[in-house]
């Protein structure tokens, strides 16, 4: 396939029609799960193409995110994909918990290298452990024919030295086996568009899938950004400005920069979506409708 196919294959041809997916939480207490539940409840009708639950620093939720993408199975008509990473855990403690996801109906991971626990300093392989994401993706593989998505930064990871070397792991992820990968949050489509056509250039031919957030609670996407490497543009903050105490203004402030963020990504070509939705599922819900998806009852 020529270099002019594959980016024009990553623009238009891979994804085929909309397809959306959802990024949840795992609850930290009742409430939680409550707020947690009703998210999922209000999503279900959309049919997204898989729903995802995240881990905390260090696989800090582990426990959580297996009960609660054990229950998406038995109660729901979702696919759940179950966060995985390599951090802090030797092979064998992996392997036993993605041999537990297979038997308990998962057939979808996303592999994540991890933070270290607690976010404290730099990145450090356990000395048993998986020393980085291919090398999960090629154990995880070996144990069952699990579908596995991955990560990828459009402004680079933080711990990376180049862009370059982002296409180069990621080119190395999809050869151990991994199906698709998720973006970073990133309010810059530009440079999510250039990762796409970088990647497809680099031979990368599996989806670039663009990650959404809203933006409701500013202040902590900011303090994630700063973590994340992901940057914060000068409008985006001047259009909180003064907002702290004004929660619905917030919330149509976030309404629209979602909205139009994934309508700018969909003029680049994309034509998959996952939303990081912080269980809030209103804002995802919305952006879903002006993306022309409706639940499937009205459908």
């Amino acid at each position: 396939m020529s270099l002019e196919n594959l980016i024009t294959d990553q623009i238009k041809g891979i994804q085929g029609p909309i397809q959306v997916s959802f990024e949840f939480s795992p609850p930290k207490n009742e409430e939680a799960e409550a707020n947690l539940w009703t998210a999922i409840r209000r999503l279900e009708p959309l049919a997204p193409a898989f729903v995802s639950v995240t881990y905390g620093a260090g696989g800090s939720t582990r426990e959580r995110t297996h009960a609660t993408v054990k229950r998406i199975v038995e109660e729901t008509s979702l696919k759940p994909a179950a966060h995985l990473t390599c951090v802090a855990a030797p092979r064998g403690e992996i392997d036993d918990i993605v041999r537990a996801y297979w038997d308990a109906g998962i057939r979808h991971i996303v592999a994540l290298r991890g933070d270290m626990p607690g976010m404290s300093g730099p990145y450090c392989a356990h000395l048993d452990g998986y020393r980085s994401t291919p090398e999960l993706i090629a154990g995880i593989k070996k144990v069952a024919p699990f579908e596995v998505s991955v990560s990828f930064y459009p402004e680079r990871h933080p711990d990376s030295p180049s862009h370059g070397h982002d296409i180069e792991l990621l080119k190395a992820k999809m050869d151990a086996g991994a199906s698709r990968a998720l973006g970073q949050f990133c309010f810059d489509n530009d440079l999510t568009a250039r990762f796409r056509d970088d990647a497809a250039r680099a031979g990368i031919t599996i989806p670039i899938v663009p990650g959404v957030m809203p933006t409701t609670n500013f202040n902590g996407i900011a303090r994630m950004a700063a973590k994340a490497g992901a940057s914060i543009p000068a409008w985006l903050a001047k259009a909180y400005q003064g907002l702290d105490a004004d929660v619905e203004t917030r919330r149509i402030v976030a309404a629209a920069v979602l909205s139009d963020q994934v309508e700018q990504l969909r003029s680049r070509g994309f034509g998959q979506f996952h939303f990081y939705t912080l269980n809030q599922a209103n804002l995802a819900y919305a952006a879903c409708r002006i993306l022309g998806i409706v639940p499937k009852d009205l459908s």
